[in-house]
């Protein structure tokens, strides 16, 4: 289904005013737009079959939903429906839940365990109590003990328990990112959308200016006020405006679909989406918002957590060098009968401790080689964050530019377009009065075209530009 919008003049300033992007935090304060369209108008956004749907905030009524319409999708439900279905998102997702089991795991290792051991051992017999094998306690030993195990100190094992928490921080932190990365994915395809429809309309509406200039000429030209070639003119304009039509549905139709690939598991599936540019505002100012970025900003968390592991990786490895102390506590039975009392009244039910101490001497230097090549991770972790952070401030600087010029220029772009617009009515005026050509209409005609989509573009960048910040900030 094709995606239609309203087709009054200057429609989108005041859907402007319905977006739902959560701005607050990057807005100093909200700029008043005037009001040129009725409250009704006001009140709706546009949908694919020209008809309107309800306003942004307000949900879809059932009975929309049971007559098999296509749903109507915001930014919000869009990046709820992304997550569902984006693999780099779900595998990032998956990554963390790992990261988390890992982190348990090493954490169990350093706590007592109780396990219970249940044994039997034939020998094959010679005559004697031992049997053939010398080393066995008889031909039949029975084994049922509860074993108590415990490594009392060990450097290694404290040392990989901190990273793997170092390394739970790291893969939430990455997750974080992906979902960043898909937030800007989402954003660019639904406003490529929203542009899109835009720009269909805005096609439409130039058919309709050359319908009726070419209509203005034939009258002309009835009443001998006008050459055929105006007409011919007017003729090749519209069919110009109806060939540009076509390709603004085809884009339309190609850009939904590109977005839909990203929100349902049918990417074949209809759907609406709510149009919410705004020309929102003043810009907070780069260092309020360079505070927001560094006090909560994924790729930096990730990259000093990968510090933090790396740094617990070189522990871990000089670790080798310490001795280890494990403690085992058996009770049970160890005997040639499964009974609590052997031969003579013999009681076979007892205990036993033993101590281990684990003194390393000597492993031909691969101890120094694995500390060595904790150091080099180290190092390398040192460098990717220090690069994350520059590179996360050009990023900034470079959002704040594109976003603080998309807006100054907004002013401008309206200026243009109602400029336009009077051109046009003035022109066509002229020309039937005999003061102005056919050719200077049609320029005017094409200069409105330009203007309106130069508009709509603008808003679109700035709207971009800002989700970009956003996503720095984490506040989208």
């Amino acid at each position: 289904m094709r995606l239609e919008f309203l087709g009054s003049a200057l429609v989108y300033s005041w859907l402007a005013c319905g977006g739902q992007i959560p701005t607050c935090q990057l807005i100093a304060a909200p700029v008043q737009e005037s009001d040129r369209f009725p409250a009704a108008a006001r009140n709706a956004s546009p949908s694919p079959n020209g008809a309107q749907s309800p306003a942004s905030g307000s949900p879809q009524q059932p009975s929309e939903a049971s007559a098999g319409k296509p749903p109507t999708i915001d930014l919000q439900e869009a990046l709820r429906r992304a997550r569902l279905y984006n693999p780099a998102f779900q595998s990032a997702t998956v990554a963390a839940g790992l990261a988390r089991e890992d982190r348990v795991q090493a954490k169990a290792a350093l706590l007592p365990t109780l396990s219970y051991l249940n044994q039997y051992i034939y020998t094959q017999g010679n005559g004697t109590p031992s049997g053939v094998f010398v080393a066995n306690d008889g031909v039949h030993i029975y084994n049922s003990q509860a074993v108590v195990h415990e490594e009392l100190f060990s450097l290694t094992r404290r040392a990989e328990y901190r990273r793997t928490i170092a390394a739970e921080v790291v893969a939430q932190a990455k997750r974080d990112i992906a979902a960043r990365g898909l937030i800007v994915t989402v954003v660019q395809g639904y406003y490529g959308l929203v542009i899109a429809g835009r720009h269909l309309t805005n096609a439409r509406r130039s058919v309709d200016e050359a319908q009726r200039f070419l209509e203005i000429t034939q009258k002309q030209e009835r009443g001998g006020e006008a050459a055929h070639a105006d007409v011919i003119k007017a003729q090749l304009q519209l069919q110009q405006r109806r060939r540009d039509v076509v390709d603004a549905e085809v884009t339309t139709e190609k850009t939904k679909v590109a977005l839909g690939v990203l929100l349902f598991a049918d990417p074949t599936e209809d759907f609406n989406v709510v149009d919410d540019l705004q020309a929102t505002g003043l810009l907070a100012s780069l260092e309020e918002i360079r505070r927001q970025v560094l006090a909560n900003n994924p790729e930096i968390r990730a990259a000093e957590a990968g510090v933090q592991q790396t740094q617990l990786g070189v522990s871990a490895a000089r670790g080798a060098y310490i001795p280890s102390l494990t403690l085992d506590y058996f009770y049970g039975i160890d005997a040639n009968e499964f009974a609590l009392r052997g031969p003579h009244d013999r009681q076979n039910l007892g205990s036993v401790a033993q101590a281990t101490l684990n003194i390393p001497i000597w492993n031909w230097w691969a101890t120094r080689s694995k500390v060595r090549q904790a150091e080099l991770q180290r190092t390398q972790a040192q460098f990717d964050l220090n690069f994350t952070r520059r590179q996360l401030q050009a990023n900034l600087r470079s959002f704040y530019l594109e976003a603080q010029a998309a807006l100054n220029q907004l002013d401008s772009l309206q200026s243009s377009v109602d400029l336009a617009a009077e051109s046009l009515r003035l022109t066509i005026l002229r020309y039937e009065g005999g003061e102005a050509t056919a050719l200077e209409v049609v320029d005017a005609q094409t200069t409105l075209a330009q203007a309106r989509n130069a508009y709509d573009d603008g808003l679109a960048r700035y709207r971009l530009a800002l989700a970009n910040l956003q996503t720095l900030t984490g506040t989208l």
